[in-house]
């Protein structure tokens, strides 16, 4: 992308004051890494690796979808072995989890545009926040954030669940942490699943959905306000809104 600097224009007239965005999918291409723990995983248990391509349709549910899936898919297995074997995933995944990842084009310009725009941004995705945190970090891309809101930030809800996406709490949470926006409509979402839809809506925050990530829907279906087809195309569609 070229002539990212704004105008004064531009700073003033921009209809948001904070976006937040999905990870998975959507800022980071990471279903290499992803599918490869998921392999990992199925392996130690004693089941046939899946490709890792499969891991896009999975993602964003989390890991823990993500191998329930794969295990059930091949017979499943008794819930005590499954977390243990849950457990061996994540280790694994904490220790190769920016191999493969990158990401996306346009994804690092994008976001210090907004920024220049005095813009706040953060993340808000269903990967354990230590995770999303350490892969932000090996790439060079965590300081353009006010905060990262993982999975398991909100804590469990009264059903011993994480409240993370669909639930809204977090991007709610992600809202005040960036100031709580200067009014309503001022906070926008950036995702690829309808987890990421239904987060948004629950919340009251208008979403674009990223045709270019993860989807498990087709794009033009899961209920955006807009759509993109590549991260280019996210500041037209903000001010679009």
């Amino acid at each position: 992308m070229k002539n990212l600097r704004p105008t004064d224009a531009s700073m003033t007239d921009f209809p948001f004051d904070a976006v937040g965005f999905d990870l998975d999918g959507t800022l980071l291409d990471t279903f290499r890494d992803l599918g490869a723990a998921v392999n990992y995983a199925l392996e130690l248990g004693g089941f046939d690796p899946v490709p890792v391509g499969t891991s896009k349709d999975l993602i964003g549910g989390g890991a823990k979808i993500m191998l329930s899936q794969a295990v059930d898919a091949q017979g499943g297995m008794p819930e005590d072995d499954f977390r243990a074997l849950y457990k061996k995933m994540l280790g694994y995944y904490s220790e190769h989890n920016a191999v493969h990842s990158a990401p996306y084009p346009h994804a690092r310009e994008v976001v210090a545009e907004l920024a220049a725009r005095g813009v706040k941004v953060a993340v808000v995705t269903n990967k354990f926040e230590g995770f999303a945190r350490s892969i932000l970090t090996q790439l060079d891309f965590i300081e353009p954030f006010e905060t990262v809101i993982g999975g398991d930030s909100m804590g469990k809800g009264a059903d011993g669940k994480y409240l993370s996406k669909p639930h809204p709490d977090p991007v709610i949470e992600a809202q005040k942490r960036c100031g709580g926006a200067k009014g309503p409509g001022r906070f926008a979402f950036v995702g690829d699943s309808t987890y990421d839809v239904k987060a948004a809506r629950g919340a009251g925050v208008p979403i674009i959905a990223a045709a270019y990530g993860y989807c498990d829907k087709p794009p033009h279906e899961l209920g955006g306000d807009a759509v993109i087809d590549s991260l280019a195309g996210l500041i037209p569609a903000l001010e679009a809104l």
